[in-house]
């Protein structure tokens, strides 16, 4: 079978290492100089500290030292409950480098994290007994069938730990294949066990293997093969105490064997052909494992860059939002006074020209929105119907013969013949109307008509619901409030004029947004801006910026104009009007509508 397995019986004991101590001075070299045994020694007892997860055991100890009794990497003693393991394996780590004990350190020496993966296996799962007077040969055999099946068990109580035991495998498994205790069919089938077991039992993949199966069923035929493949899946199937069942297993194998070998031709380089075949195998796995890891990392710095993105992106949010404050509390001051953009009065750049008592035709307009809007803000009460076994509520007799049915056929009355409507009031949303008006030289059009609107539309909203408010910002590269965002309708018409220049359409949005809470849910919100939108690429870039953000947050946007050569807005409904009188009906509409939406 396999020249080493990790499960060793019997077990040797300290007193060995005496008795080969007594032989230093043979006539063998000199030992080398080694690192002090007493710094691998803390290797080996935090190793044993991290066992305890590993195997589910509380009474294993672990010797970590240069070199091991048995000759192999590591190795399993259940007569010491020992595990003993090679320092060389955290080659070119020094004891003061290593560090078990945390966690995620293992990361740094995963192929020898592998091989304490593996012995832990042996040491959770390969505790059935070796009888005595047992043919040595079936008993080797059972320790091949070992290998793979205690490995599949750990697999099952604890999958992450697959990554560490494909690292093992180059370690444990190729000295095995490279330095073979046994020649011919019998070493094909042992390679067979060690590498194909370890695919069948989901450690290593199929298309990994496929160099290694298909030498192995040149050698030993398709039939032998299948007959072997079904002995080792039976033997993962098999309890962990179950002796009687791992020896029989391991029979059939050894009769299995014996009964094909004569018949099969073994080809002379029959070694190097199996090394070569597990070669590939383990660099096909290396491959694999690198591209996980590649994924893995890239997945990793995806997600990263994502949150990194998502933690900017609210930053800049937050920013924005305090930007917003601060506009909104320089536009809506207490002194009504023009402010640039980063807030310093500017009243020489005033559009406002006065004020003037509202027309009866005004007057008439906003009362007759206030009642469009009470009308489209109006909800229907909602009903919920319940039923119940006892009163209070109507009683249905259906459901109550129904119910003495049942009762009186001994089984558990279901019906409910009681019911009880539940009816509620919707609450009223109130309205929330921001109006940007462009006064750029080109708009002189919307003075009037926009001004009027304004009045209309913040006495409409005020009459309509307490909670309701409105406000108009005039526009051009300074900002000036024409109505505050107040609960009280302003008494008189603010008028203003048109001959500014350049554009700031952004801050405006961010004062009327801050102002009003235009991208908070729960009213009826609306935001119209009056423009030609005849913006430079940067204006243009801030303002679809704003728009975006409010249409995403549930806002309706207008744009109206006044002429056939104005601009559109992206993300705004445009409406054009060739009459500038219309401006007043078109906005006490789109307000109608935002509040009747509302939910």
């Amino acid at each position: 079978m396999s020249a080493h397995h990790h499960v060793q019986s019997p077990a040797t004991t300290p007193d060995d290492d005496a008795d080969l101590a007594r032989w230093d001075d043979d006539g063998a070299p000199p030992a080398q100089p080694r690192t002090s045994p007493a710094a691998w020694l803390r290797v080996g007892a935090e190793l044993g500290d991290r066992l305890v997860a590993l195997s589910g055991r509380q009474d294993l100890l672990v010797t970590c030292r240069p070199g091991t009794r048995s000759s192999a990497p590591a190795a399993y003693f259940p007569g010491l409950a020992e595990i003993e393991f090679d320092a060389s394996l955290f080659a070119p780590l020094q004891p003061h480098e290593i560090h078990p004990r945390i966690v995620g350190d293992e990361e740094r020496y995963p192929a020898a994290w592998g091989v304490l993966v593996h012995e832990a296996a042996h040491a959770a799962h390969s505790v059935w007994v070796e009888p005595n007077g047992a043919d040595p040969r079936v008993v080797e055999a059972a320790l091949l069938l070992e290998e793979s099946r205690a490995e599949g068990a750990h697999l099952i109580r604890r999958p992450t730990d697959r990554k560490y035991l494909r690292t093992s495998a180059r370690t444990l498994v190729m000295p095995d294949i490279a330095n073979p205790s046994i020649q011919g069919v019998e070493q094909a089938a042992s390679v067979a066990a060690l590498m194909l077991g370890r695919r069948d039992a989901g450690i290593l993949d199929a298309g990994e293997t496929k160099a290694v199966a298909d030498l192995c069923e040149q050698v030993l035929s398709a039939d032998l093969l299948a007959t072997l493949t079904g002995i080792w899946t039976a033997a993962h199937r098999c309890a962990d105490h179950d002796t009687t069942t791992m020896l029989a297993h391991a029979q059939d194998w050894c009769d299995a064997l014996d009964t094909a070998s004569p018949a099969l031709p073994v080809p002379e380089n029959l070694s190097d052909l199996l090394s070569a075949a597990a070669a590939v195998v383990l660099d096909s796995m290396d491959a694999n494992d690198a591209a996980d890891l590649a994924a893995q990392a890239a997945a990793t710095n995806a997600v990263a860059a994502q949150s990194k993105a998502q933690a900017q992106d609210r930053a800049q949010q937050a920013g924005q939002r305090r930007k917003a404050a601060a506009t909104a509390k320089s536009v809506f001051n207490p002194r009504g006074t023009t402010v640039s953009p980063d807030g310093t009065p500017r009243p020489s750049s005033n559009p406002v020209t006065g004020t003037r008592k509202p027309t009866a035709a005004e007057q008439s307009a906003a009362a007759r929105l206030s009642r469009a809007l009470r009308a489209a803000a109006y909800r229907e009460r909602t009903e919920e119907r319940t039923t119940s076994p006892t009163p209070p509520g109507r009683l249905n007799m259906g459901r109550a013969l129904a119910r003495d049915a049942q009762r009186a056929a001994g089984s558990i009355p279901t019906a409910e013949p009681f019911t009880r409507t539940h009816r509620r009031n919707s609450p009223t949303p109130p309205l929330r109307v921001g109006i940007a008006v462009d006064v750029s030289g080109s708009m002189s059009a919307a003075c009037a008509p926009v001004a009027s609107a304004a009045w209309i539309v913040a006495r409409a909203a005020a009459l309509t619901d307490p909670d309701s408010r409105t406000a108009t910002v005039a526009y051009d590269r300074d900002l000036t409030a024409l109505t505050r965002p107040t609960h009280r309708a302003p008494q008189r018409v603010t008028t203003f004029n048109a001959n500014g220049g350049n554009h700031n359409l952004g801050d405006a949005i961010d004062a009327l947004d801050h102002g009003l809470e235009l991208s908070r849910p729960g009213t009826g919100r609306l935001l119209v801006i009056v423009t030609d939108a005849r913006y430079g690429s940067d204006e243009t870039a801030q303002a679809v910026t704003r728009v975006k953000q409010l249409t995403t947050a549930g806002c309706a946007v207008l744009q109206l104009t006044l002429t056939a050569k104005s601009h559109h807005l992206p993300g705004t409904t445009l409406l054009h009007l060739p009459q500038p009188s219309s401006a007043p009906a078109a906005i006490a509409t789109a307000a109608t509508d935002a509040i009747r939406r509302t939910r």
